[in-house]
């Protein structure tokens, strides 16, 4: 029985002080790449998607860090170049865009008969020299209607799988193909991928520059087939998974013939654009390296001030060179930083080349000068240099008069 009456209240056991408990530091989850990519680009702007003639373009200069990243980024360098003060004053014209639009209608018309006929007629043969039978109004013409490019790669990988299977011939209109450009994926649609029914794929470009007699110009046909090898590289990624699927290294070049629009075609071999771009495609810098070197806050979003742009564009290494001016929106801006800094970079890669340390023009009128430094004597570069200087101003003193005398006191 208790010791008290039942009508007390029982003693209360004495509640001891609770130290609060501190509260753990909360620490922000990292940031995913598409995160910080999203970031560099501004919060209202969409990604610009990578295409075949950006990563040729890329692959021709896979030192230049700049343009890594911001291709990899998604960056529009269009909008940058604006932004910054010295845009981009190249690109085809409207006409050019509806023209060439039409004539590959004209080319893809009734199911693609006559692409298909080209095909057989300049690749149709395999490496056993047999070309099978000429594609006829049974070909295959899959639907390769998805929702982004994501779903439009899939259908893509999933109907070359069933066309090479099928041993048909098929033609694959503006299909999609990924491949993976430093660390991130990149989509490209090239203009037609045709199946062989021995299990061969061929790609193929339509351009609306003309072949007259046969012949085009070299400058073009160069572009069309470092454009192509970049679909053929992303072809063999698809290709590795599928048994019997063979990616040819020969692509087929429609175009005008002569001065109508009617189209011809050639068999480009692009087997040294195709190991160029693959090698140089390897050696570029990853994008997660590039961005995760950069300071928290930069951006690249063009409704920055041109004064911040610029800044966060001078963050990122560049290597300019006079080619860039036909393949980068930001070769203008490029160049006018190359030329005020000095740099012999400006002048071409053969130069750059030539000049091996020196990296300044000012470095190379110095080791040009008689009477350089002694740290330079030796330098078999400067060496020649001074020799090129002598020989100029013997020359200059030969010259007949109507050579302008303050030309001589040039050290260049």
């Amino acid at each position: 029985m208790s010791s008290y009456p039942s009508s007390a209240v029982p003693p209360q056991t004495p509640q001891l002080p609770q130290t609060p408990r501190p509260l753990r530091p909360t620490t922000p989850p990292p940031r995913t790449l598409r995160q910080r990519l999203a970031d560099l680009r501004g919060p209202a702007v969409a990604p610009r998607p990578l295409d075949a003639r950006a990563l040729a373009a890329l692959a021709a200069n896979p030192g230049c860090g700049r343009r890594a990243l911001l291709d990899g980024a998604g960056v529009d360098k269009t909008a940058l170049a604006a932004a910054l003060g010295s845009p981009a004053a190249f690109g085809q014209s409207q006409f050019a865009i509806v023209r060439g639009n039409s004539f590959e209608a004209k080319v893809k018309a009734d199911g693609g008969a006559e692409l298909l006929r080209l095909v057989y007629e300049h690749l149709g043969a395999g490496s056993g020299g047999d070309a099978g039978p000429p594609p006829g109004p049974d070909a295959l013409v899959p639907d390769l209607t998805a929702a982004g490019p994501q779903g439009r790669g899939a259908r893509t990988a999933l109907a070359l799988r069933d066309a090479t299977a099928a041993g048909a011939w098929t033609l694959l209109d503006h299909p999609m193909l990924a491949l993976e450009v430093a660390g991130s994926p990149a989509y490209l649609e090239p203009d037609a991928v045709v199946v062989h029914p021995d299990g061969r794929w061929s790609v193929v470009e339509i351009k609306s520059f003309p072949m007259i007699d046969g012949a085009a110009d070299a400058a073009k046909v160069g572009a069309a087939a470092r454009q192509a090898a970049v679909y053929v590289l992303a072809l063999e990624t698809t290709a590795a998974k599928l048994t019997g699927a063979e990616v040819g290294h020969s692509v087929l070049l429609v175009c005008p013939r002569d001065f109508s629009n009617l189209p011809t075609a050639a068999a480009v071999d692009i087997r040294r654009e195709r190991s160029v771009t693959r090698r140089q495609l390897e050696r570029l810098t990853r994008v997660e390296e590039l961005a995760g070197a950069l300071p928290e806050g930069l951006s690249f979003d063009p409704a920055r001030s041109p004064e911040e742009l610029t800044e966060a564009v001078s963050a990122v290494s560049a290597a300019y060179a006079p080619e860039c001016l036909a393949a980068c929106e930001l070769a203008f801006h490029c160049r006018d930083r190359a030329r005020g800094a000095g740099e012999v970079t400006a002048l071409g890669r053969s130069v750059r080349g030539e000049l091996g340390a020196l990296t300044t023009v000012e470095a190379a009128l110095a080791a040009a000068a008689a009477g350089g430094s002694a740290a330079a004597a030796d330098d078999p570069t400067a060496a020649a240099l001074r020799y090129a200087a002598r020989l100029r101003a013997e020359a200059l003193e030969q010259a007949p008069d109507r050579v302008r005398p303050e030309a001589a006191a040039c050290p260049s």
